[in-house]
Parts: structure tokens; sequence; C-alpha cells
């Protein structure tokens, strides 16, 4: 799978389902870190197409008793990698989706300014596919040489940017193997889920 970004924030390797709710990032501000999360909807059932309804705006709250609080939500991720290892692109990387909400990483406020969300079809406590992390892997590698800071920046779940809010990628994403896949160095001592 190809995934070389156009010089607009696209890939060319992904299936692209723009989403309305995205803006510009602030002046000066690029991609310094991917955070992971995930979704399934309604929780723990997957396909559907309720996802890509969610961001583009278009489900229906009245489908399932769950789907109620949502009504009027407006959020989006820039990727979504469904069970399958399908890669939908919802935002260009040049600007800002959002899909940190209320986050705080390194001093600094609003994670959307600065982070490439990545959702990931699943819950905390289903395992993920291996055509998942493949594509992660690929994602990553594609993302890290078109943005340069991103190489030096973290891979975090959304648990680590919103800690007590949100509990996301979850107990079931294997943090050791995407750091093996990306060929880094080992865990820190401290136990800490960055990759």
């Amino acid at each position: 799978m190809s995934t070389a970004p156009n010089n607009d924030g696209w890939l060319a390797g992904a299936r692209h389902c723009p989403s309305p709710n995205f803006n510009e990032r602030p002046a000066g501000c690029s991609p310094l870190m991917l955070v992971l999360h995930n979704i399934s909807l309604p929780p723990g059932r997957f396909g559907g197409g309720r996802i890509e309804a969610l961001f583009c705006n278009a489900l229906d709250c009245d489908e399932h008793p769950f789907f109620d609080e949502l009504r009027g939500l407006e959020v989006s991720a820039h990727f979504l990698i469904d069970r399958d290892g399908l890669l939908t692109q919802f935002v260009s990387c040049d600007d800002r989706a959002w899909h940190a909400g209320v986050s705080r990483w390194g001093g600094r406020e609003n994670c959307n300014d600065f982070s490439i969300g990545v959702e990931l079809e699943g819950t905390d406590t289903t395992p993920y596919t291996e055509e998942q992390y493949d594509t992660l892997r690929q994602l990553v590698a594609e993302l890290r040489r078109r943005y340069p800071a991103l190489s030096a920046g973290p891979v975090l779940g959304h648990s680590d940017i919103a800690p007590g809010r949100k509990t996301d990628p979850g107990a079931a994403f294997d943090w050791r193997r995407l750091r093996l896949m990306l060929r880094e160095e080992p865990l820190p001592s401290d136990g800490s889920c960055t990759a």
C-alpha cells in the first residue's frame, strides 16, 4: 500500500472522505506527535459505516440509544484504520482535526494544534487486528517521512494527553509491538506507553 502524502496533506494511498469538522492549525504549528484513539459505534460493534457518518455529521442519532449522546457532536480525526486495515482520511494533515478535545502534553494545551489523530476501529479491551497494526506501521512511517518533526515526536494514546478523561486506545493496544515494528529503541524502564 502506498501512503505517500500529496503536497496538500492528503495521502495518496488512503480512501478520502472529507469531514467538515476541522480548521486551520495556528500559525507556525505543524504536527509534532501522533495520537492514537479507538472508536466503535455503537460501543463494541464494528463495521456499518457509522464512524464515517459521525465524522461527516451524517450519523442517524435515532438509530441506536447510545447515539443520542452524540447528537450535535462535531468531531473528526485525520485517519481511521478499520478492522480490515482499510485506511480512510477525513482531514488533511496540514489542517487541525477535532480529535483530542481538552488535552495537554509537554506543557502545551490543545493537542489538536500540533498533532495528527489516528482512530483505530476497536475498544479498550478488544485485541486489534494484524491488518490494523500493519496499516498503522506504514502510516506512521510515511507521516514521519513527510513531517520530519514527527520523527522526534512521540506516538501517544488519547489517555496520555487527556488522563482521567480518556482511556483509549486501551489495554488491548500493544505498544511494545508498535515500537518493534517501527524499529525503535526498547520501551523506557518507567513503563511509559509512548512509541
